[in-house]
């Protein structure tokens, strides 16, 4: 099964000039999203791993049902003010402006490892923000895990760069 031929295009997507890769379609067909979600546990087994984190939303998405299948803590990684408890807060800017994501205080504990799961990277500033998030937790990335790498905005690269385990299951040109 070629994942690539259940994702959808669409262009000028939130903004002029970004060609939005729309995961959408993968999710609403069974047998594909059956097929991601056991490419990514087998994947994750190259990896120790203790708690699985997701980046907000659509990492939600696969990140639960990997956390399901591999019987390990889910652990959400959400935007600034969606989450009750005391928080560690990271600012990051995105290819089309600026965010803040959160992981409650008591999500991870020291030496913990942690695979964080996104539907897709592009520059990667969403997920250096993530790891940033385990790191002041005082745990530490095992992985990163993508659906889709947008090959030419260079986030894979820079992750590798910095010394971390990257992983997707399909490219895509970010333009």
């Amino acid at each position: 099964m070629d994942l690539k031929d259940y994702i959808r295009s669409i262009k000028d997507y939130p903004k002029k000039g970004i060609l939005f890769r729309d995961i959408t379609t993968l999710i609403k067909d069974e047998s594909a999203f059956e097929e991601t979600i056991n490419q990514i546990v087998e994947r994750s087994k190259k990896f120790k791993v203790d708690k699985i984190a997701a980046i907000e939303s659509r990492g939600f998405v696969f990140a639960s049902a990997v956390s399901y299948i591999l019987k390990k803590p889910f652990i959400m990684l959400r935007k600034k003010n969606k989450l009750p408890a005391d928080v560690h807060s990271v600012d990051f800017e995105l290819e089309y402006g600026t965010a803040t994501i959160e992981v409650h205080k008591d999500s991870i504990s020291e030496n913990d490892s942690v695979l964080i799961i996104d539907d897709l990277i592009a520059t990667g500033g969403t997920a250096e923000a993530a790891a940033k998030l385990v790191e002041i937790s005082k745990g530490k990335v095992a992985a990163f895990i993508f659906v889709i790498n947008l090959f030419d905005l260079g986030g894979c690269d820079n992750l590798l760069k910095k010394g971390y385990n990257v992983e997707n299951l399909m490219d895509f040109p970010g333009h």
